[in-house]
């Protein structure tokens, strides 16, 4: 039985990326996108086994509804790779507490949701992988230097996942990545990477063996400092 694995926000950029290589790993995908319609669009593309699923991450009642529908249907979520994000460019000094709870909610709350519903599943089986998509301007050693409603919340993204890491059993495996600078909607048009040179450190987290790394922040496939 082929391991299945959701992604969020992944009808484009990084999260197309790695739903696109996942697939061609022969990986089931569940491609989950806000607007079903690109989600619809965006899997018609891929070559493999991928399934568009409605995930509304700015929700969070909602979110708790559509993912307990989720798992009526699929059950058995193998993987999981929380890459929906939104960036707040607001300044410091003008930015509300509407807008910081909006980040919050869709970079890390939505996050901690996701994995509230599936890691105990996979505690169960022994088996799973969680994939959190932050930054390296959520990194304190770095020096929080993105906006900062971006900043705190992939901040806060990673100190989840550090939590949730030392919750997890034997096989289950739960990790922060910083894909770098990326050509996407969010990173521009003169950022570094391809997605799908981002996407290679997801892919690899996604298949590390049972002894692999658990509770660590990496780029490029390389340990990096909170």
């Amino acid at each position: 039985m082929r391991a299945k694995i959701l992604v969020t926000g992944g009808n484009r950029g990084i999260g197309l990326a790695i739903a696109t290589a996942l697939a061609e790993q022969e990986y089931e995908v569940l491609l989950g996108c806000r607007d079903i319609l690109e989600g619809v669009q965006a899997a018609a593309n891929i070559r493999g086994s991928v399934f568009p699923v409605h995930l509304d991450l700015s929700n969070p009642v909602n979110l708790s509804l559509q993912v307990e529908k989720l798992l009526s249907i699929h059950p058995r979520i193998d993987g999981l790779v929380n890459n929906a994000g939104v960036l707040d460019k607001t300044q410091t000094s003008e930015l509300n507490a509407a807008q910081m709870v909006s980040s919050m909610q869709v970079n890390c709350f939505a996050a901690h949701e996701l994995m509230r519903q599936l890691v105990p599943l996979m505690n169960q089986r022994a088996y799973g992988r969680v994939v959190n998509v932050s930054s390296g301007w959520g990194s304190f050693n770095e020096g929080l230097q993105g906006p900062t409603a971006y900043s705190v919340s992939k901040a806060a993204l990673n100190a989840l996942t550090l939590s949730w890491s030392k919750s997890s059993e034997k096989g289950v495996l739960i990790n922060s990545m910083c894909p770098g600078w990326v050509k996407t909607r969010m990173g521009g048009d003169d950022a570094e990477l391809a997605p799908e040179e981002a996407a290679k450190t997801a892919l690899w987290l996604i298949n590390a063996e049972e002894d692999g790394p658990n509770g660590g922040f990496f780029r490029n496939q390389k340990a990096i400092d909170w």
